[in-house]
């Protein structure tokens, strides 16, 4: 159904600890509280920066983002933007997403998300790009194939990265990547509510939980 993707990785990773319990010595700024809900790699840990510079998707908010798109996961091209630990790209390929490209630039949350890889052995199936988001989006825009499902979670108080991100998803540039019934989904402070529309993009549902929401937007029929 789609074609076929070269993983790409970074040549000079070495990699942490490969057994089940990924922090350990050499890990002092690193917790492992955190799991994957369902799927393949279910109820493996994985590892997260101590601190609040990087803020991970939680546990029971990925669950609800994960039960809303069910359907959408199995066979799908999944795009995970500031992608901190890689936790919701390593949900969606432990559901049997196709491939996944994760974007993250932050240095610690760099080296969990390489850690959390290659702890699960998973070596082929996703494309890393740590120089961040626009990096990315100007990698998609070359892909010979579309995408289902994009999650972005900028920090919370970013709201330009927000703007920027949403507006090129619902640009005539960007909803050339999206596939047909494709979703977006931007996680946020529930304090704050995103606009409504974002060129193509239509918001369709917001799910709260605590702190956290979830908007998720698809191309406006209209549009598509």
């Amino acid at each position: 159904m789609h074609s076929q993707i070269n993983t790409e990785n970074s040549t000079n990773w070495k990699g942490p600890p490969t057994h089940g319990l990924i922090v350990c010595a050499g890990w002092d700024g690193y917790d492992g509280g955190m799991r994957v809900i369902g799927g393949t790699y279910r109820s493996r840990q994985l590892l997260a920066p101590k601190g609040t510079v990087t803020r991970p998707t939680s546990d029971r908010l990925r669950e609800t983002l994960f039960n809303i798109l069910a359907p959408r996961v199995p066979g799908g091209r999944v795009v995970d933007l500031y992608a901190g630990t890689g936790a919701v790209g390593i949900e969606a390929i432990s559901r049997g997403a196709v491939h996944v490209w994760f974007a993250e630039n932050g240095d610690a949350a760099t080296v969990a998300l390489r850690a959390n890889l290659a702890a699960l052995k998973i070596d082929k199936g996703y494309t890393l790009d740590d120089r961040g988001t626009g990096s990315m989006l100007q990698r998609l825009v070359k892909l010979p194939g579309t995408i289902d499902i994009v999650f972005l979670d900028p920090p919370y108080e970013a709201e330009q990265e927000y703007l920027g991100t949403l507006n090129f998803f619902g640009s005539v540039k960007g909803r050339a990547i999206l596939a047909v019934g494709a979703v977006v989904v931007a996680e946020h402070s529930s304090k704050n509510q995103l606009p409504l529309r974002f060129g193509a993009l239509e918001h369709v549902r917001t799910s709260k939980q605590g702190d956290a929401a979830l908007s998720f937007y698809e191309v406006a029929s209209a549009e598509g």
